[in-house]
């Protein structure tokens, strides 16, 4: 099965790259499956260690985690730069991407979170929870990206896309859109709707 996406590191000028002979054997073929796999287990890979650099934070013991959680944002900085330079060894750097990428999370969302209590856990739960239930989702079957699944989903994005331009413009004449940003009911819908939208978007890379 053929299929587009939007991803740059998808794109047919980089998977060129690896069809190219002696850089991947016909045993490497990557599939949806095997993508929906490692895609779980990099997940995995972020949540552990910054849920423990988390718990050091919310412990108290903020010596302890400062110095992980700064070698996971400059650490993961450099092994970032070696992947968008060295793609063939994405399957070494990206799991170590990954568990640096947790170490700063960790950190920086924990010292938020004292900061603003309840605003960021919600925000990182929310976020891992939605990836890791898009990667259920897509490998049992539940959602199929046919050409009217993307159509829809563009579409949605691009009408979000623009009610945020409309209501940016309409700012700066001192004109309110209600229920983008309120924290009713209706405000707590729309949010909803574009976080739905958002995940979406996953699927179609």
């Amino acid at each position: 099965m053929k299929m587009k996406s939007n991803n740059p590191a998808l794109s047919t000028k980089v998977l060129e790259q690896f069809g190219r002979p002696g850089q991947v054997s016909a045993g490497e073929a990557m599939t949806v499956e095997g993508t929906i796999n490692k895609s779980a287990f990099l997940l995995l890979l972020v949540v552990v260690p910054a849920t423990w650099v988390w718990g050091q934070v919310m412990r108290g013991s903020v010596d302890t985690a400062m110095p992980w959680m700064l070698g996971g944002v400059f650490g993961g900085f450099v092994t970032a730069l070696v992947t968008i330079f060295k793609k063939e060894w994405s399957p070494i750097t990206a799991p170590i991407y990954a568990a640096l990428e947790g170490l700063a999370i960790g950190g920086l969302s924990a010292i938020l979170e004292a900061q603003y209590h309840g605003i960021v856990l919600q925000a990182v739960g929310l976020t891992f929870g939605t990836l890791l239930f898009m990667l259920v989702a897509y490998r049992i079957g539940l959602i199929k990206v046919t050409d009217k699944f993307r159509m829809i989903v563009v579409g949605a994005t691009g009408a979000i896309a623009l009610m945020y331009l409309v209501t940016l413009g309409l700012a700066f004449f001192g004109i309110t859109v209600p229920f983008i940003h309120e924290s009713g009911t209706a405000g707590i819908i729309v949010s909803l709707v574009i976080v739905a939208v958002a995940a979406l978007n996953l699927a179609l890379d």
